[in-house]
């Protein structure tokens, strides 16, 4: 069955609704179990997941750049809960810049009717003036993956629209993701210090 765009987006956004509650009522479990508050707790229930854990995670975080249903941030956030600052950096860097390569190739290969399937015409067209000047494209577009907030997985579709050459699309997502993905981390890993400070563990 062919969905319209309009359709789809109204799917993604329902799963983001419903990938929201499960979020919600995992984060309950695990808090129940104290993973939140106790690194011994955490370690214990991470210690039969050291090899499919990391895997599960780097698909969830791909899928989620591709098809946007989990918030960047919730998902940046498991990262640093359960695999710490370095490891969970590793693999929301890994996760997010595979997504994005998938994303310009997706773009490139299908057009504006694909892009239309996840971020609404209004939306595209806002950030179409900036395509006008290749040049100018690039630059804004470097900025915006450095940038923190900026609405990256709609610039990597958009990009994929462009005359940008991949190999200039590559190394601005690998050496631009890193400082977003660390700033990240870092303030999480420091929130969770402070939790587990003010609960006493």
């Amino acid at each position: 069955m062919h969905l319209s765009a309009k359709a789809s987006r109204r799917l993604i956004n329902i799963l983001t609704v419903v990938s929201g509650i499960i979020i919600i009522l995992l984060c309950i479990y695990w808090y129940r179990l104290g993973i939140f508050t106790s690194q011994a707790k955490m370690k214990a229930y991470l210690a039969d997941k050291k090899i499919i854990g990391p895997i599960i995670f780097v698909l969830i975080q791909i899928i989620q750049v591709v098809i946007p249903i989990i918030p960047g941030g919730v998902s940046l956030l498991g990262g640093v809960i359960f695999f710490g600052p370095v490891a969970g950096f590793i693999y929301n860097y890994v996760g997010i810049c595979v997504g994005s390569i998938i994303d310009f190739f997706l773009a490139r290969f299908y057009g504006r009717p694909f892009i239309l399937h996840i971020v609404s015409e209004k939306t595209l067209d806002k950030y179409m003036k900036w395509t006008k000047n290749q040049r100018k494209f690039n630059w804004f577009f470097a900025i915006c993956i450095v940038a923190p907030m900026a609405p990256d997985d709609v610039l990597c579709l958009l990009a994929g629209l462009t005359d940008m050459k991949f190999w200039t699309y590559f190394w601005i997502i690998i050496l631009g993701k890193p400082w977003t993905i660390a700033a990240y981390s870092f303030a999480l890993e420091f929130g969770m210090d402070w939790l587990l400070r003010l609960t006493g563990h």
